[in-house]
């Protein structure tokens, strides 16, 4: 269980295969069941053990806005825990635009969890000295990469074949969507 920076809150990661690190992750952040988790990924080929196929729109919006900034939930694979889905079926994916982030996975060897280090409910945080005491007593390690750049966390969107529908307007607007799509 490592909290580690993102472009700019800090994350707690844990290998997204490893049932009991993704149940860890659950307890530490006191996180509803029924909310899934988002992975990162560190290559598109990365998608191929994740998801069932890659719509059109969602290639369209990979091309433009990866790596970083976009969350593309999409079909998963039934292979998947399902308490990443929180039996949705479904499961949000960004591309990490981070090179920490990135070594991370590397290291790891294979996707990673990629939701703030924080208590759910709470805000974020860009720098390590404002983590809830409460995550950092209970993780394994932290990398401390400074203050993180300010921002708005990223956009997500749910893609199917027949729509793309936006469920959090972040660092991408909505025109800027509908730009990508056209």
């Amino acid at each position: 269980m490592v909290v580690f920076p993102t472009r700019s809150l800090y994350g707690l990661g844990a290998n997204a295969f490893d049932n009991a690190a993704v149940d860890r992750i659950f307890r530490i952040k006191k996180r509803p069941s029924r909310k899934p988790l988002l992975l990162l990924i560190r290559n598109r080929d990365d998608l191929l053990q994740l998801v069932r196929h890659v719509p059109p729109s969602a290639q369209k919006l990979m091309d433009r806005f990866w790596p970083g900034r976009l969350t593309i939930i999409m079909d998963a694979v039934d292979s998947l825990p399902k308490r990443l889905t929180a039996g949705t079926g479904r499961i949000g994916i960004r591309l990490t635009a981070h090179p920490v982030a990135e070594s991370l996975i590397a290291a790891v060897g294979s996707p990673i969890t990629g939701t703030s280090a924080n208590i759910s409910g709470k805000p974020g945080c860009s720098r390590v000295s404002r983590l809830h005491p409460a995550v950092a007593r209970k993780v394994d390690m932290i990398l401390d990469a400074g203050t993180l750049e300010e921002g708005v966390g990223s956009t997500v969107v749910e893609v199917s074949d027949e729509e793309v529908l936006m469920l959090r307007e972040g660092s991408i607007s909505s025109e800027e969507l509908r730009e990508a799509l056209s």
